[in-house]
């Protein structure tokens, strides 16, 4: 059974750091990609920062671009999200999410990817 479990949320002053953890199971990690996104209220799931395992490429998206970090342990099978420099408009639920790299064809596109965590709320105040 796959399982994605993320932790690492919590309330924060802007220009805070948190970093989230994605806990992945059930799979083999280094075939998958792997991906942080996140929804706010009244918005569209939207993606954040994205890896692919086996080459430890990423991708970023611009909004967070020098502020987000994505990486890997493989021998933990985790992705770690480091945000620092946190905004208030970076308040929302972080979900982690996964899919066998060889079946991506559009990196960091939510529809793209199969497993789902069930999120951990992330909340910067101002």
């Amino acid at each position: 059974e796959v399982q994605l479990v993320e932790s690492g949320g919590g309330l924060v002053q802007a220009g805070g750091s948190l970093r989230l953890s994605c806990a992945a199971s059930g799979f083999t990690f280094y075939n998958a990609a792997i991906g942080w996104f996140r929804q706010a209220p009244g918005k569209e799931r939207e993606g954040v920062a994205c890896i692919t395992i086996s080459d430890g490429s990423t991708y970023n998206a611009d909004s967070v671009k020098g502020r987000f970090t994505i990486s890997s342990d493989n021998a933990k099978n985790t992705v770690y999200l480091q945000m620092n420099n946190l905004k208030p408009e970076d308040t929302a639920v972080y979900y982690c999410a996964s899919v066998p790299a060889r079946l991506l064809t559009r990196t960091c596109v939510p529809v793209e990817y199969d497993f789902w965590g069930q999120g951990t709320q992330v909340t910067v105040s101002s």
